[in-house]
């Protein structure tokens, strides 16, 4: 009698480690997620599944909190491309007509200030749901209304070749009360992975598009 209770007991423990042993895997099989404002979704550490979804209204109120000046990278979960302010791009200074490069002569200036993304991997196929934030400072010809500002977002791949573009027209209005105004977008981009290459030999990156005249 006294047998067979130890055995039970056995028994039971090693159907208990058996299905810890499966929930765990079953995790590591999930889908990754991450977002990125700076450290983690707001600074903070890094961040994996579940996320909070990248969204306008706080990609929005970290461009409004910062000061703009310093770029503000990504963290992610394994495997998901890294997402970046294209260094020569995250600026867009417009300048009354011929007068390029005078500091007095500046109408407004565009800056790219946040970036943040999440991504579904999955076998062959790579799906971020991105979003960047920023600014428009009015310059001394400069008066309040609403702005469009051309923002490109771009894939490139393990050759760093453009394999994907998305063109976005941002509109931004600058108040009489103050003038600088804020502005925030969201969209996703999905694109295949060649076998035997690494999702994460990808990135993606957002810019200004810049018209002749502009810097």
């Amino acid at each position: 009698m006294i047998y067979t209770r130890k055995s039970t007991w056995k028994a039971d423990a090693l159907r208990l480690l058996a299905l810890a042993s499966v929930f765990a895997l079953a995790g590591c099989g999930m889908s990754n997620l991450t977002s990125g404002l700076g450290g983690g979704l707001f600074g903070e550490s890094e961040t994996s599944a579940p996320a909070q979804t990248v969204s306008e209204a706080q990609l929005l109120n970290a461009a409004q909190t910062s000061d703009g000046t310093q770029f503000t990278g990504n963290t992610g979960a394994k495997g998901c491309p890294q997402f970046v302010i294209w260094p020569r791009d995250k600026h867009l200074t417009v300048y009354a007509d011929g007068q390029e490069g005078d500091g007095l002569a500046i109408v407004q200036r565009g800056e790219i200030t946040k970036t943040a993304r999440e991504c579904q991997v999955s076998p062959g196929r790579v799906t971020i749901r991105y979003g960047f934030s920023g600014r428009v400072l009015l310059g001394p010809r400069g008066t309040p209304g609403t702005f469009v500002l051309p923002i490109s977002v771009f894939v490139t791949d393990y050759k760093r070749e453009k394999v994907q573009t998305q063109q976005h027209a941002i509109s931004v209005v600058v108040p009489d009360s103050k003038p600088i105004g804020y502005f925030s977008k969201v969209e996703s981009v999905t694109f295949d992975i060649p076998q035997g290459v690494r999702p994460d030999d990808f990135q993606l990156f957002v810019g200004f598009d810049r018209p002749k005249g502009k810097s």
